[in-house]
């Protein structure tokens, strides 16, 4: 890993409750992993920072984890968002925004700011790398 990792917490009571709010993430995480249209990897992500901040035993185990940690990995390397991973958030983004379309039947400006939102989220996610960048001058 590139990133030098996060000093943790010096605060007792903030490592407990970066520690508790890391767990949170994690569990919210492998929820999404099963729920469809729920993120999976924003909580992954938000989990290991959490665990950076209160318990290195944990931000390893996650970092190092077969399935999950290649993802968090790439995205604090590299700021790398797998193909797949675009898909799955577009796709929701986009379901989502129906649902609100045709549940709550906004007023146009509403309708207008959530658009806006929920668009520059999907930028966002679409700008970034779909793979870690080759060196240049590797030969």
């Amino acid at each position: 890993m590139n990133e030098p990792q996060s000093p943790l917490a010096r605060n007792r009571l903030m490592r407990a409750l970066y520690l508790a709010l890391g767990i949170i993430l994690l569990i919210t995480g492998i929820i999404g992993m099963f729920v469809p249209l729920m993120p999976t990897t924003i909580f992954l992500i938000l989990a290991a920072w959490c665990f950076s901040k209160s318990s290195q035993r944990l931000e390893n185990w996650l970092l190092g984890h077969a399935t999950l940690g290649p993802t968090i990995v790439n995205w604090r390397n590299h700021g790398v968002i797998p193909p797949r991973a675009k898909l799955m958030a577009c796709t929701g983004m986009a379901v989502g925004f129906l649902i609100f379309l045709f549940a709550a039947h906004p007023a146009w400006w509403l309708f207008l700011l959530v658009a806006g939102i929920i668009g520059g989220c999907a930028w966002y996610v679409l700008s970034r790398p779909s793979a870690p960048r080759q060196a240049e001058d590797a030969a």
